[in-house]
């Protein structure tokens, strides 16, 4: 009897084409949609996000067209406690939280593991570009063969026996060879756009969503020099992020950037350019890949964002933390968002920047 796999359908053409390559290799298949915010929290939504009314329409003519059942799961509870509020608290914390990491932590590879598991589904399956590995019973997370496409940042909390379960079939392929095989067996997506804003924040206006989600409201406070002198006043540190430049609502004669954020203080504190680079991050919530810390430092690269390129660093792990040195130093590291090692094409782990 083929085994069961339950595709996770997001609506693109990546995970459609994960979908028909699971059925084409003998896979019991089931499409399924999450569905993880009202639309009408987000009226803006267009084709640059995911998961839009829009989107589960498409996954279903996918589903019919491949000829496998398809279902939608509500998950809006579940969505906004684990990644909405989680990336609220963040922003009035002063950080700069990564909620498509949340909610692949939260989400994806947890309840709706969970839910495949009920279902008597082996796999649960996405159309990520990145690869699992088998080799001595255990089990490897490696970049996608597509090194422009590449997503293992973003899974880098996947466990053991997560991974265990999970195929990645385009992990394996380019974008173009995803489009063409969509093209080839005629799906509707197969030029669909890729989403590019964070479902629940259609406009990118992080400070709106929070104002819309919660009763916050920002308060003023002190722009800060490196020294501390007041410089200005800002607006609310929800609408600043580390390395911002633009829309500071101060004009100073000269490129200011944003350097801090101390919520306890409200201040937010100003710098030039050469003020954003440090060698010196330390993480925390670390998971490791192989499911075992490892108790020497070690060398590795790190990134400390889903668009920064890789660098090579030296890891000092210390219980549940560690620290990563890179060799040189590293603009805007940002609390909040995820540092992640690498071994060549192999994800050692990752964790958040504190």
């Amino acid at each position: 009897m083929a085994q069961k796999a339950l595709i996770a359908m997001s609506g693109g053409v990546d995970s459609s084409v994960a979908a028909y390559l699971m059925k084409e290799n003998g896979y019991d298949c089931i499409g399924c949609m999450m569905r993880l915010y009202n639309n009408s929290v987000s009226p803006d939504a267009d084709s640059k996000t995911c998961c839009s009314l829009d989107d589960a329409e498409d996954a279903r003519s996918v589903a019919f067209k491949l000829g496998i059942p398809f279902y939608v799961f509500n998950f809006t509870d579940e969505f906004r406690t684990q990644v909405i509020d989680n990336f609220i608290s963040s922003y009035k914390n002063g950080l700069t939280p990564n909620p498509c990491i949340e909610c692949n932590r939260h989400l994806k590879f947890a309840k709706l593991y969970d839910r495949a598991l009920y279902l008597g589904c082996e796999y649960i399956v996405t159309g990520h570009y990145a690869r699992v590995e088998k080799r001595n019973n255990r089990y490897y997370l490696k970049k996608g063969i597509d090194s422009s496409k590449d997503q293992s940042y973003v899974l880098y909390s996947l466990t053991q026996e997560q991974l265990s379960h999970i195929k990645f079939p385009v992990g394996e392929l380019s974008k173009p060879d995803v489009r063409e095989n969509a093209r080839l067996i005629g799906l509707i997506n197969s030029e669909k756009p890729d989403s590019q804003d964070i479902c629940f924040v259609p406009d990118g206006d992080y400070a709106k969503v929070i104002e819309r989600y919660s009763d916050y409201v920002p308060e003023e406070g002190d722009f800060i020099d490196c020294s501390g002198k007041a410089i200005g006043r800002h607006k609310g540190i929800i609408h600043y992020t580390i390395g911002q430049r633009k829309g500071l609502g101060v004009a100073f004669g000269e490129p200011k950037y944003v350097c801090r954020i101390d919520a306890v203080n409200n201040t937010v504190t100003l710098g030039d350019n050469s003020d954003l680079f440090k060698r010196e991050v330390s993480i925390k919530d670390i998971n490791w890949i192989s499911g075992e810390a490892p108790s020497d430092e070690f060398r590795c690269t790190a990134k400390i964002r889903y668009n920064h390129r890789e660098q090579p660093a030296l890891v000092i792990p210390d219980g549940d933390r560690a620290t990563i040195m890179f060799d040189e130093p590293q603009r805007a590291i940002t609390p909040g968002q995820a540092a992640v090692m690498y071994n060549g094409e192999y994800v050692i782990g990752g964790g958040v920047i504190i």
